[in-house]
């Protein structure tokens, strides 16, 4: 950042536990899936010396994406922690994933991290994902810095990319993002194409030279001279624009030479206030070389321009009864308060859980409070144990290296907490307390699964227990209308990683079904049944007869009852048990075998025997009388429906919303929320939005988002119900 000569890798390279959160730099690596940022880490990792190779440690295994599910699928499917030592200071590396099914690892990551490197590709551009989340990082005013990488592909330009960064992030103010360094280019290969072998620091007027492998430093030839003149004085007046001096730009504007000493000092303020955004540069090191193009550049950045976590204003902390608790944050002497970003599980280990710590001291074979609150409805329960700490770790790669404590502001893992889950708070057993969550995506795309044999199934509850104990972005539910058990997740990937995991790390094979939603019957007009159970074979007899007529109520009526007997043509005694029949044979259905609503149904006659007669019987004849009622009338199928809100860009407003009515979609209206979105309201069958998080995705290129819930059921149109499969129409 300050155009530093490093010539060597970092003082420590491993790095251990801190000694004061002055000496930790939390950093979330943000960008689109394929932008390169696992390779950043590799190649800031080894400029940093905590590798032997390139994205290597000494037992062969990559630092991060080293998990076996992440090398078949090509991709980073989890949040992993690489951290590294520069100059003295710790640098604990979040690398998340870029694919959308994964955001709540991205969210993970974003709550664990003090500020953000946002990766983008010279060949691919910023996608509407990656805005999104920039203008959440924006809305909590997190800093922020963006690294262009690819700039080896055949059409890099890392101008035009600066603007089309400086367009898409800088908001109103376009001038708040701005290069540090500009590429230098070597011969021209055979094709025309000019490597990128070097930086030119605007700042210092010098050439850092990457060629050899590692950084030279030299003075630039005088051709080069206004090229960096006219970058340098864009950045400067960018700088002092932001600076919190106000009279820096009357005086620069006057003429006045300011130092480079007070530029920098002012652009590492800017940035760890989140005002300014430096623009990098960056390449993994080639073969055999010790230093990736850019990588020395990024981690001055780091150290001395991305804030401490004494700087980052503390989640709201609170008892696990709910009263307010004001703390010094991030101060090691203090109580402790501590928050698990990441469960995961090791076949060797067991479970281990990431942790930020945000006030006090953890230590080794410590007892804590376990709190976790507000995710019943994700198939987590609500609980408030103690706990005892075993051995505490920073990861790196597969390995696991020990530390004795974790001080506030730092992160770790921790091994073999039984109870804690992702989002979950630790504290000091004697002084519980409790951190607000972070907010995390509704998983809204359903996967139905069975066991796939009988040992499967014995094992099954255990493995989806321990899934969704990981993944908080899971959902599971146990439909009692379909019987089936539904895991909602985020997209087709997420759900592939689960089905995955299930298999490979918890031994347990399942079926995909198909998912049922929960349809309803009704009756379609007036009709009246006549429920005989009369046996007199053989010991003591059945006798109950009952007569009813049954209509249909409005919507949100349910089953009705009334009694409307006279002169005791059914005794008092088993009016109640004809109800009861009634009841459970609509819970049953009476045509496809969903539950029946929206009926009144009418007792008005029966006959009964002085002996002969029971509960029992008349419970039976009431079933019975319902049931003939059904086979007289039209039954209607009906189905949910969901109130549905989609924050779409107003580009795809027109298409958002011409899908929604292919999908029998009744939209409500729409508002503008601002910044070029619009919010369309739309009631929507659910038999018609089991895949529209997949399909929302692809119509608008993963920019907008969705969120539905329950409205009411209405009746199925005959040609859709005909159109059915016969496992969606049947109940189980």
């Amino acid at each position: 950042m300050g155009d530093k000569a490093h010539t060597h890798p970092g003082a420590a390279g491993r790095a251990s536990a801190a000694d004061h959160p002055t000496s930790v730099r939390n950093v979330v690596l943000v960008g689109h899936s394929g932008s390169g940022k696992t390779t950043l880490v590799e190649a800031l990792a080894l400029t940093a010396g905590a590798v032997n190779r390139a994205g290597r440690v000494e037992d062969g295994g990559c630092v991060s994406d080293y998990d076996e599910l992440e090398h078949r699928q090509q991709r980073s499917v989890q949040l992993s922690l690489v951290p590294v030592e520069w100059d003295g200071i710790k640098i604990n590396l979040l690398d998340t994933p870029g694919y959308a099914d994964f955001v709540g690892e991205l969210r993970a990551g974003l709550r664990a991290a003090d500020a953000a490197l946002f990766v983008v590709s010279a060949s691919d551009g910023v996608d509407g994902a990656t805005r999104m989340v920039w203008e959440e990082c924006a809305a909590v005013g997190m800093p922020r810095a963006i690294v262009v990488t690819h700039l080896e592909a055949a059409r890099a330009d890392f101008e035009e990319m600066t603007r089309i960064c400086a367009e898409a992030f800088g908001g109103d103010d376009p001038d708040a993002v701005l290069p540090l360094y500009l590429p230098l280019r070597g011969a021209p290969a055979p094709d025309g194409h000019a490597p990128v072998t070097g930086l030119i620091g605007l700042l210092s007027r010098k050439l850092f030279d990457y060629a050899s492998g590692e950084r030279v430093e030299s003075e630039p030839d005088g051709d080069r001279l206004p090229l960096i003149d006219e970058a340098r004085s864009l950045l400067i007046e960018g700088i002092i624009s932001e600076s919190e001096d106000e009279t820096l730009m009357e005086r620069y504007l006057g003429g006045e030479q300011v130092d480079v000493k007070t530029l920098i000092e002012d652009l590492e303020r800017a940035v760890a206030r989140g005002v300014f955004f430096p623009v990098l540069a960056a390449a993994p090191a080639a073969d055999g070389a010790r230093q990736g193009l850019g990588t020395v550049e990024l981690l001055e950045l780091v150290t001395r321009g991305f804030p401490t976590p004494l700087e980052r204003a503390a989640p709201r902390v609170t008892t696990p009864e709910g009263a307010a608790r004001e703390l010094r944050m991030c101060d090691p002497g203090e109580s402790l308060v501590a928050e698990v970003v990441k469960t995961s599980s090791d076949p060797y280990v067991g479970r281990i859980s990431m942790v930020r710590v945000f006030s006090g001291t953890l230590r080794a074979d410590q007892t804590v409070h376990v709190s976790g609150h507000g995710l019943a409805d994700r198939g987590h329960e609500d609980h408030d144990v103690d706990e005892r700490i075993g051995a505490l770790s920073t990861p790196f790669g597969k390995q696991q290296r020990p530390v004795s404590h974790v001080i506030a502001g730092d992160l770790a893992c921790v091994a073999k907490l039984t109870r804690a889950e992702t989002g979950d708070t630790l504290s000091a057993k004697e002084d519980p307390l409790l951190m607000a969550p972070w907010r995390m995506p509704d998983p809204l795309l359903p996967l139905a699964i069975e066991a796939h044999s009988k040992p499967d199934e014995d094992k099954l509850s255990q493995g989806l227990a321990r899934l969704v104990a990981e993944d908080p972005t899971m959902r599971l539910e146990h439909n009692q209308d379909t019987h089936q058990v539904v895991l909602w997740c985020l997209g087709e990937a997420h759900a592939d990683v689960a089905l995955e995991r299930l298999r490979g790390r918890y031994g347990v094979q399942v079926d995909v079904v198909p998912h049922r939603v929960s349809l309803r019957e009704t009756f379609g007009g007036p009709a009246a049944g006549r429920g005989r159970h009369v046996k007199q074979s053989g010991g003591h007899g059945q006798y109950a007869i009952c007569e009813i007529e049954v209509e249909p109520l409005p919507n949100g009526s349910g089953v009705e009852f009334v009694d409307k007997v006279v002169g005791g043509a059914v005794p008092r005694q088993f009016i109640p048990s004809v109800e009861k029949g009634v009841r459970a044979q609509a819970a049953r259905g009476v045509a496809a075998g969903h539950p029946l609503i929206d009926v009144r149904v009418t007792l008005l006659d029966g006959k009964a025997h002085s002996v002969d007669s029971s509960d029992a019987a008349f419970q039976t004849a009431g079933a019975l009388a319902l049931r003939e009622a059904a086979a007289q009338a039209r039954i209607h199928l009906l189905e949910p429906v969901a109130e549905v809100s989609v924050l779409v860009g107003d580009d795809y407003v027109g298409a958002v919303m011409s899908d929604l009515s292919g999908r029998r979609g009744k939209v409500l209206g729409t508002e503008q929320t601002g910044a070029g979105r619009t919010l369309i309201r739309a009631e929507v069958p659910e038999i018609e939005i089991g895949r529209y998080a997949v399909d929302l995705r692809s119509l608008t290129h993963g920019t907008a988002r969705f969120d539905r819930r329950y409205a009411r059921h209405e009746p199925m149109p005959q040609q859709v119900a005909d159109r059915l499969p016969e496992e969606v129409r049947a109940a189980s």
